[in-house]
């Protein structure tokens, strides 16, 4: 069953279904309705709540919100620069704003920045709203964005977005609303760059992150690192559209099956990142939908290409085909995703690759690699934990599968706390979670450049590090695509990284509130719900 949104979506379909729901017709009319119109179960789940949202009463405001994420630590953080999990993200999005950011159909809007120009892709310009001030009351100024850009650029903050930020060789003012940053090489994607979650801008000088002094939607009230924090409605916030509820509350409940029954009962009102066997429950039980936002999140196996079994191309190439992707789809998803190539550039990006195809589940070929690297009747760690979404549910398909041909995969859960910083980039065999990113120069930047700060599989490859620098700065887009076609391809094929399947994100949201979008950038609406929804009932 596939879950992201039909290329065929029109007005057309809209008008009808907002027309049937005018008439009074129920959810069962409309998914007939649907069905009779070539359109999924599923995808219609996400028309029906486009047409909601069409048909729905002007925003109100007032009330208060309780959320749930899904992994929480003594490590959260406030400072934006060094956000690694999505309850950083959400806190970040509601303290601090970006300098542009993407809508929900992915298009680049500016947040703080009237404008980001260039005409050579290399020296830009950037001009700051007027009328921007801090919670503080301090106004937003150049300085405030050189300060912020900069501090990524210092080994000492420890900023997870280095090594793309090192491509800014100056930053400076030019006046007080005006900002210029010289890349050392032409990249035509730095305004969607900075709509990265991690480059929110700061106070000029701010050393201090625990008051969570941004220009964002909303007042830091409180916060504890791993238990919650509490946001109350920024009063002078610039924008004149949200945020509508007056205060929410974060905390995070591991247990997937403790965050939904924790939605159903009332006890929260928003639970991210719902496994997808918790789907049919939720909507069973009424009071609640779950939303799938299909934008290129993805569980993969990570084999470090440095480390013991790793360095053995047939192990790792015996792994790929291994791994049951379909299984994986239908059984641990839930059909609520489409199968993978390893690559992480998802279909829904227009340089996406179709001609990598997925490798099929053949465990006879995979036995056979294995016997050559001579791993068969050996004990092999591998470590899940629900922290990675459905890794557990992963892990034991890939184990019983193994268990078929003689490989003997130990499958050892761990716990959600602490999982990103004690075993995550460090284990030699061990699982991830990578949500979406607008463009494969950030992803690969990210995740597979040989200085990648989250270089899951630790891949090196001088070839690939050129090519991607190449490409950066290319403005034949013709030529800027047969680049990536290939670096994925590289990945696919060269990386200790398996990709199964890119999943859809999904949230179980109350049906008490309206305003709910997918966003590109992410389940949560790209985390930056607060500012949008409202609360009604």
């Amino acid at each position: 069953m596939k879950t992201n949104m039909p290329t065929n979506w029109s007005n057309r379909d809209d008008a009808m279904l907002v027309d049937a729901m005018r008439r009074g017709a129920t959810r069962r009319d409309l998914l007939k309705l649907l069905a009779l119109s070539g359109i999924g179960a599923a995808a219609g789940g996400s028309l029906m709540l486009k047409a909601s949202n069409a048909f729905a009463q002007t925003p109100k405001k007032g009330g208060h919100v309780r959320v749930a994420g899904w992994s929480s630590s003594t490590a959260d953080t406030l400072d934006p620069a060094k956000a690694s999990t999505a309850v950083d993200y959400i806190r970040s999005c509601c303290c601090y704003n970006r300098l542009s950011t993407l809508d929900e159909n992915g298009q680049l809007q500016f947040e703080l920045a009237e404008s980001i120009k260039s005409d050579d892709a290399k020296t830009w310009t950037i001009k700051l709203k007027p009328g921007v001030h801090f919670h503080d009351g301090k106004a937003l100024s150049s300085a405030d964005v050189v300060y912020s850009l900069k501090r990524h650029l210092d080994p000492a903050v420890g900023s997870k977005v280095n090594g793309i930020a090192k491509q800014m060789s100056d930053v400076s003012a030019v006046d007080d609303q005006t900002v210029k940053v010289v890349l050392a090489d032409p990249n035509a994607d730095l305004p969607m760059i900075l709509a990265l979650h991690h480059f929110m801008v700061v106070a000029n000088g701010t050393t201090d992150f625990s008051k969570g002094n941004g220009t964002g939607p909303f007042v830091l009230e409180s916060f504890e690192p791993g238990v919650n924090s509490k946001h109350n409605r920024n009063p002078n916030y610039f924008k004149q559209d949200g945020p509508y509820i007056d205060s929410f509350e974060l905390i995070a409940i591991v247990d997937d099956t403790a965050r939904v029954n924790a939605l159903l009962t009332g006890e929260i009102a928003i639970a991210g990142s719902i496994n997808p066997r918790s789907v049919r429950l939720i909507e069973a039980q009424g009071g609640a939908f779950a939303h799938a936002n299909n934008a290129g999140n993805y569980t993969d196996l990570n084999i470090r290409r440095d480390m013991d079994l790793g360095r053995n191309d047939d192990f790792v190439e015996g792994m790929k085909y291994l791994i049951d992707r379909e299984t994986i789809l239908k059984s641990a998803l839930r059909g609520l995703g489409e199968v993978a190539n390893d690559q992480p550039v998802p279909p829904i990006n227009r340089y996406h690759n179709p001609n990598i195809k997925p490798r099929g589940y053949d465990p006879d070929r995979a036995k056979s690699l294995f016997q050559k690297a001579g791993v068969l009747g050996k004990k092999i760690p591998v470590i899940a934990s629900d922290a990675a979404t459905s890794s557990i549910d992963m892990a034991t398909i890939l184990q019983r599968s193994g268990a078929t041909i003689g490989l003997d995969l130990d499958v050892q859960r761990v716990p959600s706390d602490g999982y990103w910083s004690n075993y995550w980039l460090k284990a030699p065999i061990h699982f991830g979670n990578i949500n979406p990113r607008p463009t494969p120069d950030i992803l690969f930047s990210l995740l597979y450049q040989s200085a990648a700060p989250w270089n899951e599989s630790h891949y090196k490859s001088d070839k690939f590090d050129s090519m991607l620098v190449e490409a950066r700065g290319m403005l034949d887009d013709k030529k800027r695509t047969e680049i990536y076609w290939a670096l994925q391809e590289m990945v696919s094929n060269e990386a200790g990284t398996i990709i199964p399947a890119y999943i859809a994100d999904i949230d179980g949201v109350s049906n008490k509130v309206k305003g709910w979008k997918s966003n590109p950038l992410g389940g949560l609406m790209g985390y930056t719900f607060a500012e949008h929804i409202w609360l009604e009932g």
